[in-house]
């Protein structure tokens, strides 16, 4: 059973690993990455989520909060005939080593393999 994880942590925090800050001539993306790793985890939105998973950045602590947050809401979303699927994209396109993830377990991984297909509301 994975430890409850402190969510006024920053990333940066929870790895204590402080990066530098980011070359001057860098992108909006790199950015924001360096900036969502110094904000507390449970103020980071879906779409910060969504951001730093792609990126791989922070995963052990990211991927069972993002897919906390699916559980909660795709359901409901998907209901509506429309679910925005940023986050969702995110957590099923990251490697094998997703399985890994405490708090995140095979099931979910498996999820990649239905990556791309329309959600189809319960009946």
């Amino acid at each position: 059973m994975p430890q409850p994880v402190d969510l006024t942590q920053s990333l940066e925090q929870l790895e204590d690993v402080h990066w530098p800050g980011p070359p001057q001539d860098t992108t909006a993306l790199v950015n924001a990455v360096h900036e969502l790793r110094r904000r507390p985890i449970g103020d980071l939105r879906p779409d910060d989520l969504a951001r730093l998973i792609t990126q791989d950045v922070g995963l052990t602590w990211l991927l069972p909060l993002a897919v906390r947050h699916l559980r909660d809401t795709a359901p409901r979303q998907a209901a509506g005939g429309w679910y925005d699927d940023d986050l969702l994209y995110a957590v099923v396109t990251r490697g094998p080593q997703v399985g890994e993830v405490p708090g995140v377990g095979p099931r979910t991984a498996d999820g990649r393999r239905h990556a791309g297909r329309p959600l189809t509301p319960p009946a």
